[in-house]
């Protein structure tokens, strides 16, 4: 395979509702790739389809061999009361590779490293649900850099932030695009796309366009991603703006 990991013609349901209908969506090594579009329009089906975690009802996915892969959920389907504090959820990225059940010097030398990557190793010790929505959010970024994975899957990682964390979370998934890595992100914000990513794939439970930003991300496909459900304002020294309703 020349991708990490390729959706062929797959269709997918929860019960009898079909989520995606007749997918192909491939992600090749290095990429950045943002999945945009409505709600209930199958984004974070994709990447659990990709992850392993729904099974296709039709088509196949296919994964390069010994792929590690690193998740990050979006913040509101986590228990923030489980008993666990910063540093340990962010090693719990780890207990794939452990070998004993309590975290080696390595992994605490790590954990501390993305820690303080991430600006958040002064509440390492806190319990998670008495941090911030934006430092929650940083923790399972963490979280997934801690499996130091060759493809992270992002649901939504800006949802909920405010501007500074979302600046060093996107700082930092560029990062990792320029150290090889390969990125694919759930995102809502349709005017940072072209800033954001190099590739989008445009969704609305069948794939409407995928493909470098500058070719796709167009009126026409976005019309037929969201149907009256979004506006074009005028182009200013950004470019035009696209609002979804």
């Amino acid at each position: 395979m020349e991708e990490l990991i390729r959706m062929e013609k797959v269709t997918a349901a929860y019960g009898q509702d079909p989520v995606l209908v007749n997918v192909d969506l491939a992600v090749a090594p290095g990429a950045f790739v943002g999945i945009v579009g409505p709600s209930g329009s199958g984004k974070t089906s994709v990447l659990r389809v990709m992850t392993g975690s729904l099974r296709p009802i039709a088509g196949r996915i296919e994964k390069a061999p010994r792929l590690r892969i690193g998740y990050v959920p979006q913040v509101d389907t986590v228990n923030w009361y489980f008993p666990v504090t910063v540093r340990e959820a962010v090693l719990m990225g780890r207990t794939g590779d452990r070998r004993l059940p309590w975290a080696s010097r390595e992994e605490l030398r790590l954990a501390g490293e993305v820690l303080d990557h991430l600006g958040i190793a002064g509440v390492a010790d806190r319990h998670i649900r008495e941090l911030s929505g934006g430092q929650q959010q940083r923790v399972f970024v963490a979280r997934a850099l801690a499996q130091e994975a060759e493809l992270y899957f992002m649901d939504e990682p800006f949802a909920g932030v405010d501007a500074t964390t979302e600046r060093a979370i996107i700082g930092l998934l560029q990062e990792l695009r320029s150290a090889g890595k390969t990125v694919v992100a759930v995102h809502h914000d349709l005017n940072t796309v072209d800033d954001y990513f190099d590739d989008v794939a445009l969704l609305n439970v069948r794939l409407v366009a995928a493909g470098p930003v500058d070719k796709v991300f167009t009126h026409e496909n976005l019309h037929a991603t969201y149907g009256g459900r979004i506006a074009f304002l005028a182009d200013g020294p950004g470019g035009t703006t696209a609002v979804a309703d």
